[in-house]
């Protein structure tokens, strides 16, 4: 499977996501709907390489690896959802999220929302 390769030179998000297999494909869309409803006035965009999602300056971001999607809220956005994503392994501004598991739509969502109301402060 590739890895975010592709990504580098997507022109959208509906590029970026065309890049990979099917089954990442779909997670991937799944993810995009999840946070276009929790953040309905947030703009897309490329950024770093990766899908952007933006509201007054950077909300979040996500990527698809080989074995894991990578979600980016933030280290603001993971210390306030600490404790729900004791799971997954995370760095300082994201976590990841098994690519052979469900992904916690739910918590991504409350995620976002919190995001998108510290970018509306």
């Amino acid at each position: 499977m590739k890895d975010t390769i592709k990504s580098n030179s997507a022109k959208d998000i509906d590029d970026y996501i065309s890049g990979f297999p099917e089954g990442v494909q779909a997670i991937l869309q799944e993810l995009r709907q999840t946070i276009q409803k929790a953040a309905p006035d947030a703009e897309e965009a490329i950024k770093y390489g990766i899908p952007t999602f933006t509201l007054k300056g950077n909300l979040v971001h996500f990527a698809a690896y080989k074995k894991h999607i990578g979600f980016y809220p933030t280290p603001s956005g993971l210390e306030a959802y600490k404790e729900e994503l004791s799971g997954y392994k995370g760095a300082k501004g994201s976590v990841q999220f098994p690519i052979d598991q469900v992904l916690p739509f739910a918590l991504i969502s409350k995620i976002v929302k919190f995001r998108v109301n510290q970018n509306l402060k």
